[in-house]
């Protein structure tokens, strides 16, 4: 599986959870049409099925992630 590039998950993170502010703020149908979309992307890159296991995942790929914490995802 190809995997991501650890920045452009940091920038889908940093999006996904500005609309996800924006959202619950203003709610109109185009911030959830982008966060739909930007979901869509993070499950892509992520090899998941649902956006919050892909921001699980996605957080875990980037530089400084301790892959010996208390995480399910640890091996």
């Amino acid at each position: 599986m190809l995997m991501a590039h650890p920045a452009v998950l940091a920038d889908l993170i940093a999006e996904y959870e500005t609309l996800q502010a924006l959202g619950a703020r203003q709610g109109g149908e185009e911030v959830r049409r982008r966060m739909d979309d930007v979901a869509y992307t993070l499950c892509v890159s992520t090899g998941t099925r649902d956006v919050d296991t892909a921001l699980v995942v996605a957080r875990h790929r980037l530089p400084g992630a301790r892959p010996l914490d208390d995480s399910v995802l640890s091996t």
